[in-house]
């Protein structure tokens, strides 16, 4: 069975966070969630506290089929989940989310699984860092000696989530502070405490490897059923993408759910939450919730905003021996522009040391593209010069006079790597960026500046329709 990017479980290290901050009184009731050192003096302490006193929080959804005590999952429970009985060691959910210190709106942002990245052992998707590192201190262990089969797999998922969150901080530049993991039993038991999550589809779907079998329009989803909404790739358009935009709508849903339906104030159904909670969900260990629960009074349901990393190729040949092998390409500069705009710190890359306009030509059938991507270049310190359309090209081009080089390669790094041409034809003072078909940096799907049209960020302010 396909069990690529199993599901968004993302939504359910959320209910955590909305549950501790709007069930005070029942927040003792968590003290046995299992905690582990993934954060602080044993697992890397985070840099200084951003000056709005704002957390960032890791939410994983980890691939395994057992619970958050490494137990195997019940066979019935599988079945059920459409789940084979061989998980492995993937994060194929990453989302950072943002708490601010205030009323201010919370901001999120997703990292697709296949994100091609730097980690130790040599470039691989980011997914693939927990089982990486998991491996690595295992073998460590064994190595010295270590023989009690359990200390070496505790030691090893730390080690694990430790890799992940390093893997996130690197590309990001993101400091995380507070991490949160949750995996099949997590989603399917919470997703049944809250009475379920609305959703919208366009479309009518059915996919026998996800289960999924959705009529078009609004509807309701728990369990099984939500997970096979948040599990189906096969075909959606955009396949992995479409699924982290229905990763987000549910996580969306799911918040609007707990915060504004009356779930934190049923007795029942929070008794219900605590039990799948406690039961499993992964926090680390530094994380005080009484804390938490000050900085959470002042969010609301309908003030979370999500989006996705830019990318520079959603289907990248990094393997010259393996052809058919692909990953997302990413520019882990742009990530990190991306990342400090939209949470709200400035972007660590300089601005031009003189004022620079740069023209953008839009050769895609993407509406608006151009003046989306002006504006986010007009962001980081680039004049706004002309928009406009020109016959499809493919490719994406960065045009600049030899005086301009060092600005001109910061345009085409700030979106996403494009590729560079020194030209004595464009006017002096003036860069020009041609946006061609492929083109998937800031101002497309998921990128930076504004979205494109009909691919809005996902907010938990009302259900949005996906595909």
């Amino acid at each position: 069975m396909h069990l690529l990017g199993k599901i968004a479980v993302a939504g359910l290290a959320f209910t955590v966070l909305c549950g501790t901050g709007y069930g005070y009184a029942n927040l003792r009731a968590l003290d046995d969630v299992t905690r582990d050192s993934v954060i602080g003096e044993d697992g890397t302490a985070p840099g200084e506290q951003p000056a709005d006193g704002s957390l960032d929080i890791l939410l994983v959804g980890r691939d395994s089929r057992t619970d958050q005590q490494e137990n195997p999952l019940p066979a019935d429970v599988l079945r059920e989940l459409r789940a084979g009985a061989n998980g492995d060691d993937l994060t194929d959910t990453l989302i950072v989310l943002r708490i601010p210190n205030g009323t201010h709106d919370v901001k999120a942002f997703s990292i697709p699984r296949d994100s091609y990245v730097s980690m130790p052992g040599g470039k691989g998707k980011i997914n693939a860092a927990f089982g990486r590192a998991k491996a690595a201190e295992a073998k460590r262990q064994r190595d010295a000696g270590e023989t009690d089969k359990v200390k070496v797999n505790k030691a090893a998922l730390t080690a694990g989530r430790r890799g992940t969150r390093q893997a996130v901080e690197d590309l990001t530049g993101v400091k995380i502070d507070h991490y949160a993991e949750v995996n099949l039993l997590s989603f399917y038991e919470i997703s049944k405490a809250v009475g379920g999550v609305d959703v919208c589809l366009k479309e009518a779907t059915k996919d026998k490897n996800s289960g999924a079998d959705f009529p078009a329009g609004p509807q309701r989803v728990q369990g099984a059923e939500a997970l096979a909404f948040v599990r189906q790739r096969d075909g959606l358009p955009g396949t992995d993408f479409a699924r982290v935009r229905r990763q987000q709508v549910f996580l969306a849903g799911l918040a609007r759910q707990v915060l504004s339906a009356g779930t934190l104030t049923n007795p029942g159904k929070l008794s219900d939450l605590i039990d799948a909670v406690k039961r499993s969900v992964v926090l680390d260990d530094s994380w005080n919730l009484l804390d938490f629960v000050a900085q959470m009074r002042g969010v609301s349901g309908g003030g979370i905003r999500f989006e996705t990393i830019p990318v520079v190729n959603r289907d990248y040949r990094y393997d010259t021996d393996n052809p058919r092998a692909t990953a997302v390409q990413v520019d882990p500069a742009a990530v990190k522009a991306f990342a400090a705009r939209l949470i709200g710190t400035p972007p660590s890359s300089s601005k031009p040391a003189a004022p620079v306009t740069v023209d953008v030509t839009n050769a895609s059938p993407k509406g608006g593209l151009a003046a989306r991507v002006s504006g986010f270049l007009g962001e980081h310190g680039f004049a706004k010069g002309t928009t406009g359309n020109a016959g499809a090209r493919r490719t994406s081009l960065v045009r600049f006079g030899a005086d301009l080089a060092q600005p001109g390669a910061e345009v085409a790094r700030l979106l996403g790597g494009l590729a560079t041409q020194e030209s004595a034809a464009v006017p002096a003072g003036h860069i020009e960026v041609v946006l061609g078909t492929v083109y998937s940096g800031p101002g497309t799907t998921g990128g930076g500046g504004a979205p494109a049209a009909g691919d809005e960020p996902i907010t938990s302010d009302g259900v949005v329709c996906v595909n």
